[in-house]
């Protein structure tokens, strides 16, 4: 069964799925190896709320071995990082949106 996600929630996975998830699931080129990954990120996504989802965007980047193999394969293949859209992702989810109503 697929969970249904709030309206925070989805906004979040809409701006990932433009910018990260969909040019590599879309992609021919990308490997398996990045597209199951790929997968992975967004199935662990949809399991948390959006505070959650925000969370677990910002540990994607910290640092960690795998976040870092990750990107390193991301970028190899020549497609959008994580980091990329840092900026537009700190000011759109935000402690006010994440604060607002739903």
């Amino acid at each position: 069964m697929v969970k249904k996600l709030g309206r925070k929630e989805q906004q979040i996975m809409d701006f990932l799925h433009e910018r990260v998830f969909d040019p590599i699931l879309a992609s021919g080129e990308a490997s398996e190896s990045l597209k199951r990954g790929i997968r992975y990120t967004k199935m662990r996504m949809e399991e948390r709320d959006a505070p959650g989802m925000v969370k677990y965007y910002w540990s994607a980047i910290v640092g960690t071995e795998p976040s870092i193999n990750f990107a390193a394969l991301m970028r190899n293949e020549g497609f959008a990082r994580f980091e990329e859209a840092i900026d537009e992702f700190r000011m759109r989810f935000d402690d006010t949106f994440l604060r607002a109503k739903p």
